[in-house]
């Protein structure tokens, strides 16, 4: 018998308070243990990956194994963050979920051009955040093999 993996950082990057409580609630509700760490621009996503500033502690800043990306966000958005992310040999490997209300199918194209794992438009009601929430765990933390160090934080 294995040893349960040791739940990964979950990096949330997305500049509405309400949308990181509700985020933060779904995963509640589907019990997933996850550390969930939240930044609220580009450049503090950019900041926390590349360990500048208040960020510079690998202890309160672990690696995330995976990162949820608002694309609409002040100072630098998802889109300018995703292309430095998937351009960094040392953060490339991380997967990167876009989660946006954007529907628009330039952003979907775009953001797969620059190397987004999944695209995933936020849905207004809660109770289909939950659903979605459900999904990403199942995939991302049962079915998906993620590279060691990336499981390990």
């Amino acid at each position: 018998m294995t040893d349960a993996p040791k739940p990964i950082t979950i990096l949330i990057a997305d500049d509405d308070s309400d949308d990181r409580d509700m985020i933060k609630d779904a995963m509640k509700e589907n019990r997933l243990a996850n550390d969930l760490k939240f930044v609220g621009d580009g450049e503090e996503l950019m900041d926390y990956l590349l360990r500048k500033g208040k960020y510079n502690s690998p202890q309160s800043s672990p690696r995330p194994g995976l990162i949820l990306l608002d694309l609409n966000m002040p100072k630098k958005d998802g889109r300018e963050a995703l292309k430095e992310i998937k351009s960094n040999p040392e953060l490339k490997s991380i997967p990167v979920v876009v989660l946006t209300t954007s529907k628009a199918q330039e952003d979907i194209y775009r953001t797969y051009d620059l190397g987004v794992n999944s695209f995933i438009t936020k849905p207004v009601k809660f109770e289909a955040l939950v659903s979605i929430v459900h999904d990403l765990g199942k995939y991302w933390f049962e079915i998906v093999e993620l590279p060691s160090a990336v499981k390990q934080g």
